[in-house]
């Protein structure tokens, strides 16, 4: 197969699977060649082992890159920083892409992104929905998830001085009743006083708002 067949071929593909390139394909070495020299020249970007996408100067499809975050650690689903400025919850703008997963912690480092993955164990793995963007599919934490996983993770004291400095903002996406739902599912006192302070700066914080 020649470049301009590939892009033909690839070209509604935001991520491209090796294994499906080789179905049907009786000279599997030659088209392996062909993706490593494609590979070293920069036309294509691997992700991970069988995993590619186009670079971007030949790409026809925007990748999303949860989706990214989604495919190449399964199953998984984005959380932490990441997921917490996804809901605008927080106003900074978060370059890595942190997931949580019942598989070995790692992270991949890829010219679209840096993917890290944090090991939870299964009791925990939950509160995610799926979001799909230009059919692309990914997972991403709730926004009471989100805020109870990075307290679980971060291993910090929570306190109203410490969700003040995060701060914390539109939070009345944060539906109250079940973060604290969520709280006691952990089973980690920890995470069940931090639910609890950040339940009362949602409170007062929409009280405030109210009076303005």
């Amino acid at each position: 197969m020649n470049w301009e067949d590939f892009l033909k071929k690839t070209e509604k593909l935001p991520v491209i699977y090796t294994e499906n390139l080789y179905a049907g394909d009786t000279d599997i070495l030659s088209m392996e060649v062909q993706i490593s020299r494609w590979r070293k020249s920069g036309k294509i970007t691997q992700l991970k082992r069988g995993i590619y996408v186009v670079a971007e100067p030949y790409r026809k499809v925007s990748l999303y890159e949860p989706h990214l975050a989604s495919i190449l650690t399964q199953p998984s689903y984005i959380s932490l920083e990441k997921a917490l400025e996804y809901h605008s919850l927080i106003p900074e703008a978060v370059s890595i892409y942190t997931s949580i997963t019942t598989k070995r912690p790692k992270t991949i480092k890829t010219k679209v992104g840096v993917f890290n993955y944090r090991h939870i164990k299964a009791s925990l793995f939950w509160g995610y929905n799926s979001v799909t963007v230009e059919k692309q599919t990914a997972f991403i934490a709730t926004p009471e998830k989100a805020l109870l996983d990075f307290f679980y993770f971060k291993k910090l004291r929570a306190s109203i001085s410490y969700i003040r400095e995060l701060r914390l903002q539109n939070v009345e996406c944060v539906n109250t009743k079940k973060l604290m739902e969520y709280a006691k599912k952990f089973q980690k006192p920890k995470v069940l006083k931090a639910a609890n302070i950040i339940k009362d700066y949602i409170i007062s914080t929409l009280k405030e708002e109210k009076r303005l």
